[in-house]
């Protein structure tokens, strides 16, 4: 690009433009599109997302109920955090070609886990079954002796002279 030739100057303005609102409409349509969708290992949980990590929906297979719900509970979320990990991903290389090499690529990159759960040990595997024990109940005091009740305290009739009036104003 010479400066010189000022119309060339302003033809490739116009072509990276172009480009960049192409971009940017591809983005917009892909972006409401993407969604992740993972199914725990034992095909009790499945979980999809939207791009921003939300919950779309949620589904038990028959076995679900054979978990309890200590395992149930860490099935459903590491099964979640997979799929939010995979929307996430999935947005990145939507943005890619928009903004690769800038700060923002930069921070969606840096906010997506690097490392997933071991792959040989279930969350839900880990989660103690034992339910945590009751409380003891308070131990049962004897009721102290009936003490006597003093008796209600009664006001004295208020005088109807207005001397009264001077010292409450209320």
């Amino acid at each position: 690009m010479t400066a010189a030739n000022p119309y060339q100057w302003v033809e490739e303005y116009e072509a990276k433009l172009a480009d960049l609102k192409q971009k940017s409409e591809d983005l917009t349509e892909n972006f409401a599109a993407a969604s992740a969708t993972v199914t725990s290992k034992d095909g009790s949980v499945t979980v999809t997302v939207g791009p921003n990590g939300g919950l779309q929906n949620l589904q038990l297979g028959h076995r679900a109920v054979e978990l309890g719900g200590p395992r149930l509970t860490a099935l459903i979320l590491e099964t979640a955090r997979a799929a939010q990990k995979q929307a996430a991903t999935q947005v990145l290389e939507l943005f890619k070609p928009l903004g690769e090499g800038t700060e923002a690529y930069q921070m969606v990159s840096d906010s997506i886990p690097d490392d997933e759960v071991d792959e040989d040990t279930d969350a839900y595997d880990e989660v103690d079954d034992e339910p945590e024990p009751a409380p003891a109940p308070p131990p049962a005091s004897r009721p102290a002796a009936a003490a006597p009740q003093p008796a209600p305290v009664r006001g004295r009739p208020r005088a109807a002279d207005d001397d009264d009036d001077d010292n409450q104003p209320w």
